[in-house]
């Protein structure tokens, strides 16, 4: 008769490298591990519901808002009258709002296409995976750097008397002001969100930003000749 055995099972951190298996073997009954690695997992992406929750509010409000209000259509169109202002649609207002500072090959080609070569390069430029605060690291190097960029860019705008996109500028560049001294431990909600933000979300914002502001002045604040009237002067 065999002597009894002393069977010690441990727990490492890494199950793959250092196995444990304790097995008892009786008569009439063989051995046997059956191991399977899967190479794909399945998931669902949080983001696709976020999307999927975002265009059915979207949807919506479309719906809400035709029945309650009418599209602002106006008559036929009539050839031998061309009406003053002429505004291109909805979307294309604010890059005719730069067309007002700027020449056609400047607003319309120029700066259009620098910040679109700018959104497809600065991700690749600043890999940021965690998507941590643009200030946490390299405060003042950072800070400078912004602060030199946003004046430039202040300075260009002031210059060219384009006062409309100037305002979302200063703004932008007085709250990233208030980011670079703000820490996630900040007492203030907003001083803490602000310092969270990553370099692509402080660009994205100025970027929709300046794009509503433009949009809304083309919209709503230009009469005859492209003048600057007040909403509720006809």
């Amino acid at each position: 008769m065999t002597p009894p055995k002393d069977f010690t099972a441990a727990v490492g951190s890494d199950m793959r490298a250092s196995q444990r298996r304790v097995l008892f073997v009786t008569r009439r009954t063989s051995p046997q591990v059956k191991v399977y690695d899967e190479e794909r997992v399945q998931t669902f992406s949080e983001v696709l519901i976020r999307a999927l929750l975002a265009v059915e509010c979207l949807l919506i409000g479309l719906v809400l808002m035709s029945l309650f209000f009418n599209a602002p259509l106006e008559g036929i169109a009539n050839p031998t009258n061309t009406p003053n202002p002429a505004k291109a649609p909805w979307y294309f207002l604010g890059l005719q709002e730069m067309l007002h500072y700027f020449p056609p090959v400047v607003a319309g080609v120029l700066i259009p296409g620098l910040l679109i070569i700018a959104l497809i390069v600065i991700p690749y430029f600043d890999i940021n995976i965690e998507a941590e605060g643009f200030f946490l690291k390299n405060r003042q190097q950072r800070l400078m750097l912004s602060m030199i960029v946003a004046g430039s860019l202040s300075i260009f705008l002031w210059f060219f008397d384009v006062y409309v996109a100037l305002a979302p500028t200063v703004i932008i560049a007085a709250l990233m002001l208030l980011a670079a001294f703000s820490s996630p431990q900040s007492p203030g909600r907003l001083r803490r969100y602000l310092a969270l933000r990553p370099i692509f979300w402080w660009i994205m914002t100025w970027f929709l930003f300046e794009l509503i502001v433009l949009t809304a002045v083309g919209t709503f604040f230009r009469g005859p000749g492209w003048s600057w009237v007040w909403p509720w002067r006809s």
